[in-house]
């Protein structure tokens, strides 16, 4: 059994701040990415709100550091099964790894093995608007910098593993099972888009019907149209609407919430839009707009003073032309109020976020009613689980932006810290946040 000072499980920001705050302290550190590659969703991103600095260029020095950290040891393409604390207050955590298909030492990323591929596939990095091959480097900036094959689309002709250098590929590789002593575990599991199940906005079937996620790649320099482009036809809009709260906020998909980042990463995209397609009209159907942070008010009169439209109303239905335009009906909220229609060649559906890992039958921590994993006293030590030695960083928490986050992995090393040195042993006291009632 492999022992570690701490076990940090997911890979985006949060958890990459979290491990190396923790191998700064000189903590033996392994960091549990399901992916193939470390990032998370920040490494996705085109820019970010509200100085419109370039994401890469932010999550890249950040995930180098993370992969290059002697203290810190990167397990990809694996997921935790089970968490079990120790009568020594220590934790047995079992890891189910699945094979990669490419030897990690002696592959050395040159990409071959993609160029010889015949298999084109759906790119889920590209958020499915792109293609890459069956096996090859995940994308441009990924860590490890090594090739990937996905064994559900391959067809196994060889023709990778002889075009590979290196003879890293290995068809015969099996799934591994690990089991790991660590002192202590901070759940960085991440986030995932809510669905587009709203059949008013077609449930997911009208191509020109896009979530924020998408557009994001579309505006990354290295995005899948090279330019701004409806995925329907190639066409460049000339008229795009943003529709707000399309994800959150609603009863009857069952997420009340708000989830915080969605009023202004819609504000963002309408800016670099204005900027990439000067001639496009950009409208932002919202209900409220929710600006909480640091010079957020300002950025969205900015956007204002660049041309976007920002309208009062609520969307009630969505409908598709021949064309693939798409005609959408709001109930506006402004003095004459009332049901009117108007047309936009693409829309983007500013979707929620929910949580990406379910901790049911791994590790007994709490979670609050959506599925969050629950602080044991949010407003005093918001890292802090039910279970002594375990913490939790990001959007694994709930809604949350990039700054917060990364200031929860911070939070959550500094107490797996303390735990490690001996303090924090006692089963934390639980505090509830109460909702007040509105009538």
């Amino acid at each position: 059994m492999k022992k570690y000072d701490a076990v940090v499980i997911g890979g985006g920001i949060a958890g990459m701040q979290c491990a190396v705050d923790l191998a700064d302290q000189d903590f033996k550190v392994l960091l549990v990415e399901k992916k193939s590659s470390i990032g998370g969703t920040m490494i996705q991103l085109s820019k970010v709100f509200p100085t419109l600095d370039c994401a890469s260029c932010i999550t890249t020095p950040k995930m180098s550091e993370t992969y290059k950290h002697p203290n810190i040891t990167i397990m990809t393409l694996a997921e935790v099964t089970k968490i079990e604390r120790r009568d020594d207050d220590r934790f047995t955590i079992k890891i189910h790894e699945r094979p990669r298909y490419v030897h990690l030492d002696p592959c050395t990323g040159c990409n071959e093995c993609a160029e010889a591929c015949p298999v084109y596939i759906v790119d889920d990095y590209d958020m499915g608007l792109g293609i890459r091959k069956a096996v090859g480097v995940p994308f441009t900036n990924a860590l490890p910098p090594k090739a990937v094959l996905h064994e559900d689309e391959c067809i196994f002709c060889g023709r990778c593993a002889t075009a590979c250098p290196t003879d890293a590929i290995d068809y015969s590789m099996l799934p591994q099972d690990h089991e790991i002593d660590a002192g202590t575990v901070v759940l960085a599991t991440g986030l995932l888009e809510t669905p587009i199940i709203k059949e008013e906005y077609g449930g997911g079937q009208f191509k020109n019907v896009i979530t924020g996620k998408q557009m994001e790649r579309i505006l990354a320099p290295h995005g899948p149209y090279g330019g701004i482009m409806r995925p329907s036809d190639g066409k460049q809009p000339l008229s795009i609407a943003y529709i707000q709260c399309a994800g959150s906020r609603d009863f009857s998909i069952g997420i009340p919430y708000c989830s915080r980042v969605c009023c202004m990463y819609a504000t963002k995209q309408s800016m670099l839009l204005s900027a990439a397609a000067p001639l496009a009209d950009i409208t932002v159907y919202y209900m409220d707009l929710r600006a909480f942070g640091k010079g957020y008010e300002e950025f969205i009169q900015d956007a204002k003073a660049m041309g976007v439209s920002f309208i009062r109303g609520k969307v009630a239905k969505i409908t598709e032309k021949e064309n693939g335009d798409l005609v959408v009906r709001v109930e506006v909220f402004d003095e004459d109020g009332g049901l009117r229609e108007f047309e936009h060649e693409l829309v983007v559906l500013s979707i929620g976020l929910v949580p990406k890992w379910n901790p049911d039958g791994v590790v007994d921590v709490n979670t609050d009613q959506y599925g969050f994993i629950a602080s044991a006293n949010p407003n005093e030590s918001p890292a802090t689980t039910n279970i002594p030695g375990v913490y939790v960083a990001g959007v694994a928490n709930g809604p949350m932006d990039i700054v917060d986050s990364i200031k929860s992995g911070s939070a959550a090393a500094m107490k797996a810290s303390i735990y490690l040195n001996g303090g924090l042993r006692e089963a934390p006291k639980t505090f509830k946040l109460v909702e007040m009632e509105t009538k």
